[in-house]
């Protein structure tokens, strides 16, 4: 009643109407007429700010009460230890427990807030606190800092205010943690605290530019402000190839373009000379090598230790579900086991022997020891990890990452005597069998995929049609939008593809529709590597020029030897 009165400017009953709710216009006010005299009245009597924090008083649980349920699927270790009876108490006075979310850049962009939530004990100003970084293993002392905290501080809006010390159930802001954490992390006072569990984002950085300075004597201007710009934002990756190119790797196109303006204009400083928007493929395998075909073998430099594997391809299923945290190198091995036999059709024996996920330790690859009785292979375990980390993080194709394989070691041949075997002979032999195994097995690539949702009116879909098929798109559903002439459509675009999408797309329908992308998922290419003139040739070839590497794919003959 009251929206069709301001509407239709019934100015003595929406006068009434505010009477009896309360409500006092000004002067100025009673001036206004149609939308804009709802909006005032409706400010006034449900105010935006009001009703939300009303909500979060009366609907948010308390961090007394959330923590209790909550801290099993926050806290990496043992729920009986005392850190985890202290996330789940939100116990002031139990050992310390903060999780920092991310880096908030100070008013200069020189250094960084560490900004977090406390879930147990208190930080202090001046406290000696572990400042365990994502990589972190209890027991061990790789990404772990033991520091004193600066100073802490009270993050409102815009303002900075500092504070002595800030209990648990809150959020807070640290000084001078920035040095030693990338973009997340935990800190705690326990020696035998385990880590509170990253983040993990839907999206992926899938398109990557090479940036350099103009002027030479910029450029430890450029290291610095990547290193910044890392910081800053959680999902973007800055490294250096091997080839000396500076890569800002982001989530698609505008990602990638905001990020280079920060980095120019906030972070570097200097100006830069930007390269073209770049895909990110994958590289997997697609046969299964049956038993009496091809076993790649491998000799040492020294020739006295052997290495016989194969290669087969994991499954998309299992590999999702690794990229998800299902199935993770951190899970109980009998809980994997149990999930590995039961979900995937593993043979028991083989799940139980799984040495480690790569890359990077959590990677959607999997080494697998499947050997018969061999001696001394424990003392290689090591060096074959290392080994199988270096190979699924650079691929022997294209020197871009593996993903979904699984190497089988099916047989060491090792010398008797240790000095024979060291990680000098064992980690390029196991280096070269890997390729050898991936080139024998088919190898693909895997480019990711977009979810593209655009919203337009229906008589713009043909447009939207055409721009899809140029691009190799895939429509997915076609929905109308109840009560109004839009349409709202689902298709899968390539990434690859989606550059000057948007451009395209506003200019087939006369600038009617409007795209949101996201990254969804990685799709097989199903064209040969090896066949001269396919897509995933073309790859290949621009991807090993960009980085300086020889041209076409190694030969097998350089990674295998004859028994």
């Amino acid at each position: 009643m009251l929206c069709r009165n301001t509407m239709e400017g019934k100015m003595d009953q929406v006068l009434k109407m505010c009477e009896q709710l309360e409500l006092t216009l000004k002067t100025d006010e009673k001036e206004k007429r149609g939308k804009d005299l709802f909006k005032c009245v409706f400010q006034k009597w449900v105010n935006a700010a009001e009703a939300l924090i009303e909500m979060i008083i009366m609907k948010l649980p308390s961090p007394r009460k959330a923590q209790a349920y909550r801290c099993a699927n926050l806290y990496e270790g043992p729920q009986d230890d005392a850190c985890a009876k202290g996330i789940k108490a939100c116990d002031p006075n139990g050992p310390l427990m903060c999780f920092i979310s991310k880096m908030v850049p100070t008013n200069d962009k020189g250094r960084f807030y560490a900004f977090g939530r406390v879930f147990s004990g208190t930080i202090a100003t001046g406290q000696k606190v572990r400042i365990m970084g994502p990589n972190y293993v209890p027991g061990q002392k790789n990404d772990l800092n033991i520091k004193n905290i600066q100073r802490t501080v009270l993050m409102m809006g815009g303002k900075v205010e500092s504070i002595p010390d800030v209990p648990c159930g809150n959020t807070v802001g640290l000084v001078g943690v920035d040095a030693y954490l990338i973009k997340q992390g935990t800190i705690s006072d326990h020696e035998d605290a385990h880590l509170i569990k990253a983040m993990k984002y839907s999206v992926s950085p899938v398109v990557r530019v090479a940036v350099e300075v103009k002027n030479a004597s910029d450029l430890p201007k450029l290291v610095e402000g990547l290193r910044k710009l890392a910081k800053a934002d959680p999902l973007v990756l800055c490294y250096t190839e091997e080839s000396g190119e500076h890569i800002v790797a982001g989530c698609g196109e505008l990602h990638i373009e905001i990020c280079l303006k920060d980095l120019e204009e906030d972070y570097a400083k200097c100006e830069l000379k930007k390269g073209q928007p770049v895909v990110s493929y994958k590289e997997t395998v697609t046969n299964e090598v049956e038993e009496d075909e091809v076993q790649c073998l491998s000799k040492s430099p020294n020739k006295h230790n052997r290495i016989f594997a194969r290669a087969k391809p994991l499954g998309e299923e299992l590999t999702n579900d690794i990229e998800n945290e299902k199935v993770t190198s951190k899970q109980d091995p009998k809980e994997r086991y149990r999930i590995l036999a039961d979900n995937y059709g593993w043979d028991p024996n083989d799940a139980k022997k799984i040495w480690c996920f790569g890359p990077d330790t959590t990677g959607a690859n999997l080494l697998v020891d499947v050997t018969k009785q061999v001696q001394y292979l424990h003392e290689i375990k090591d060096s074959m990890e290392a080994a199988f980390q270096w190979a699924t993080k650079e691929g022997v194709m294209t020197d871009e990452n593996m993903r979904g394989i699984r190497f089988n070691i099916e047989d060491v041949t090792l010398h008797a005597d240790a000095i024979h075997r060291g990680g000098g002979q064992i980690i390029p032999t196991a280096r070269r069998v890997f390729y050898a195994c991936e080139l024998t097995a088919k190898p693909r690539f895997m480019e990711p995929i977009f979810l593209v949702e655009i919203q337009a009116p229906d008589d713009a879909v043909g447009g939207i049609y055409q721009c899809m098929s140029q691009r190799r798109g895939v429509v997915l559903s076609e929905e109308g939008v109840q009560g109004t002439p839009l349409v709202m459509i689902k298709a899968y675009l390539p990434v690859s593809e989606s550059f000057g999408f948007t451009q395209a797309l506003r200019a087939a329908t006369s600038g009617r529709a409007f795209p949101q992308c996201v990254f969804d998922h990685w799709e097989l290419l199903n064209s040969d590597p090896f066949e001269a003139g396919s897509k995933s040739a073309e790859i290949v070839a621009a991807t090993r020029k960009r980085k300086g590497l020889k041209e076409g794919i190694p030969a097998l003959d350089n990674f295998i030897d004859k028994l």
